[in-house]
């Protein structure tokens, strides 16, 4: 309950020179911070609701002209030569890895959707489609639509999630019989900023390489049955965990090595991305499932364009209800966590910790797009979980 004691009075000013009056919590350590997750909660999701996407059959641009095997790369010198500045061959890794663990991960779904490694290439699409792939300096040299810049932001953070992935694969043998040695091509300019192969990946980035090849190792070697009657399978139980470990791991690693291209983009451009990259962890938390249907149910609150100066959430007057109120609810996350030290993070984990605490999590995150009514219901289930996971 809140008290008078518990609240103050803070005006804001809005656009228009419109003043409202808010209240704001005044909390205590413990029950503060409960309340806290409890509010962030109910403030990211209460509000969303379906949106339609725009991408009408769910796969990334130009899919169908994506590289799908090692051989259809240039071989030159006895090297299969991986350009991953090019948005085709950078995304051809992604669906070579999709083919090559389809056996493992596909759970037996028609066309491998349920494969949970849909995340990546759905992801770096939404980056394609948005432009946040591009040079918004408009100094390279590359011209091409295809072409990757690497003075994007987003580009530099999905390196890491694109080429150290698959070399992780590779050390995890999945390329074993292939003929030709590796070779990652060097982009033209800042190429200090990235590994080029195992080794030097292993050097540069340890704890993200490890994590992807342990995860390809998990996935070739896991003998569980697969249980069709639960929401997740035993596999998926087992081999999500790994997947969104190497996942965070890859942004640790990235996001120092990317910090100086925040300043090529808009302010509050720069600070969803951050925010975004503060987001993932509270989703990987809830081992949310990564396939295709529910990849891109997820996308749909995404921001369809990149934010400009003076984009301010949630008055954009070209986004959605739903694009603008995931905008504010990502900056809320970012600040509370920042300002709370880490702890927000650190209670959402505590709640996760048990797979109640995880499933009422990926409840929360799955079933909002189809009934937002549902997350009140949910949210009681995981404080109840956070309770619960004292020890954890």
């Amino acid at each position: 309950m809140l008290t008078e004691e518990s609240t103050e009075q803070q005006v804001f000013k809005e656009p228009g020179n419109r003043s409202r009056t808010h209240f704001v919590l005044k909390m205590t350590p413990f029950h503060g911070m409960t309340t806290l997750l409890l509010l962030f909660l109910v403030l990211v999701f209460s509000n969303a609701a379906p949106k339609v996407s725009s991408n009408i059959d769910g796969y990334p641009p130009m899919w169908n002209l994506v590289p799908e095997k090692l051989n259809d790369f240039n071989i030159h010198n006895g090297k299969v030569v991986i350009n991953p500045w090019d948005y085709l061959e950078r995304m051809g890794m992604y669906k070579i890895l999709l083919n090559v663990t389809a056996q493992f991960l596909d759970m037996e779904e028609p066309d491998n959707k349920r494969n949970i490694l849909w995340g990546l290439p759905l992801q770096h699409g939404w980056q394609f489609r948005t432009g946040r792939l591009e040079d918004v300096t408009k100094q390279s040299a590359c011209e091409d639509r295809k072409c990757i810049s690497v003075k994007s932001w987003w580009a530099c953070m999905n390196y890491y999630l694109a080429v150290i992935p698959f070399l992780g694969a590779f050390d995890a043998g999945f390329f074993e019989s292939f003929p030709y040695e590796l070779n990652i091509a060097r982009p033209e300019e800042l190429d200090f900023d990235f590994c080029y192969s195992s080794t030097e990946c292993r050097l540069t980035s340890p704890h993200a390489m490890n994590g992807w090849k342990a995860f390809f190792e998990y996935i070739k070697t896991s003998n569980q049955i697969s249980d069709k009657s639960v929401p997740l399978s035993k596999e998926e139980n087992g081999f999500l965990p790994h997947m969104w470990s190497a996942h965070v791991e890859s942004i640790k690693a990235a996001l120092p090595r990317c910090s100086k291209r925040l300043s090529y983009i808009s302010a509050p451009e720069g600070n969803f991305g951050k925010n975004w990259a503060t987001a993932v962890e509270f989703i990987a938390a809830t081992d949310f499932p990564t396939d295709f249907q529910s990849t891109n149910e997820f996308q749909t609150f995404l921001p369809h364009r990149m934010l400009v100066d003076g984009d301010v959430a949630p008055y954009i007057s070209d986004f959605s209800k739903q694009e603008n109120m995931v905008l504010l609810s990502l900056h809320s996350i970012k600040n509370v966590n920042t300002l709370t030290g880490g702890l927000l993070l650190r209670l959402w984990k505590k709640a996760m910790c048990s797979e109640q605490g995880k499933a009422a999590g990926r409840n929360l995150l799955q079933n909002i797009v189809t009934d937002p009514h549902l997350a009140p219901q949910t949210v009681i289930q995981i404080i109840m979980e956070l309770i619960k996971n004292s020890a954890c």
